[in-house]
């Protein structure tokens, strides 16, 4: 057994201790490990995603790793995967069946909501937006891309969808001649490894465009048309989308030019594909 079942009296929490330092790089499998283990034990149909929603500090000890806030508090982070993400000692709540209920109720009514000419991700919660972040997407461009083996529409789609797949450990490959790569040149002008994020890839309107939600690492091209069509988050808030975002989760690329400002004032956004000249 990984870790031992503690019963917390003050409240009667049930909770686990952490036996040793955890990684980064081994998180997905402590993380899995411990999922199967006290869901067996606790007769629950446990998930890392309610365990991790039950111990919210988890979820902000991730977007912590991101390397722009470690670089902000004066450390270089070369490889994020060797990062101590659960310290020795540490204690994770069991969540308990009304607990599981209600994270379980709240992730199946996400909708990730993107509109592109806006660059803005949002995470909406029963009708509640949980978090709206800065985002990059595909260039108004054409470009042969190796991977496809086809010239490909660089822009990122517009229609509705669903997220079908979630790769928690990439394996980075460059569409462009197909090379795999395991490093990245940062803004700062230093490499570093490539960080463990996960993606999540939605079909849109039915179909798959090979266009995924994952984390740049470059942050600079936040809130511009830079990518092969991919919608691009920061690292950190790349975690918080993946922890929203399971299988079946809801998405809709939408393209309004015509916003309100938070004062309730209308916006015209830049027609950045040129779509009302297709209208």
């Amino acid at each position: 057994m990984i870790a031992r079942l503690h019963l917390k009296q003050t409240n009667s929490t049930l909770f686990v201790t952490i036996p040793r330092n955890v990684r980064i790089k081994e998180y997905f499998k402590f993380i899995d490990s411990l999922v199967k283990v006290e869901g067996d034990l606790l007769n629950q149909n446990l998930s890392e995603y309610l365990i991790v929603h039950a111990n919210p500090w988890l979820l902000d000890s991730l977007r912590n790793s991101d390397y722009y806030i470690q670089k902000k508090r004066g450390f270089f982070q070369y490889d994020q995967r060797e990062k101590i993400i659960l310290q020795r000692g540490d204690r994770l709540v069991m969540p308990d069946s009304d607990l599981i209920a209600s994270i379980n109720n709240k992730l199946r009514s996400t909708i990730l909501d993107v509109n592109i000419p806006e660059y803005k991700l949002r995470i909406i919660q029963r009708d509640d937006t949980i978090l709206t972040c800065h985002v990059r997407i595909g260039q108004s461009a054409t470009k042969y891309l190796e991977l496809a083996g086809r010239e490909v529409n660089l822009q990122t789609p517009v229609g509705k969808g669903e997220i079908i797949r979630i790769e928690r450990n990439p394996y980075y490959l460059n569409p462009v001649d197909g090379t795999h790569y395991d490093s990245t040149l940062r803004d700062d002008g230093r490499y570093t490894k490539m960080p463990i994020i996960p993606w999540l890839e939605p079909s849109i309107n039915g179909i798959r465009y090979g266009t995924l939600i994952h984390a740049t690492t470059n942050a600079s091209t936040l809130g511009k048309a830079f990518s092969h069509g991919c919608v691009g988050t920061s690292e950190s808030d790349a975690w918080s989308i993946y922890y929203n975002s399971p299988l079946g989760t809801k998405v809709i690329f939408r393209y309004d030019l015509k916003i309100k400002t938070k004062k309730g004032d209308t916006l015209m956004l830049k027609d950045i594909y040129r779509l009302s000249d297709v209208e």
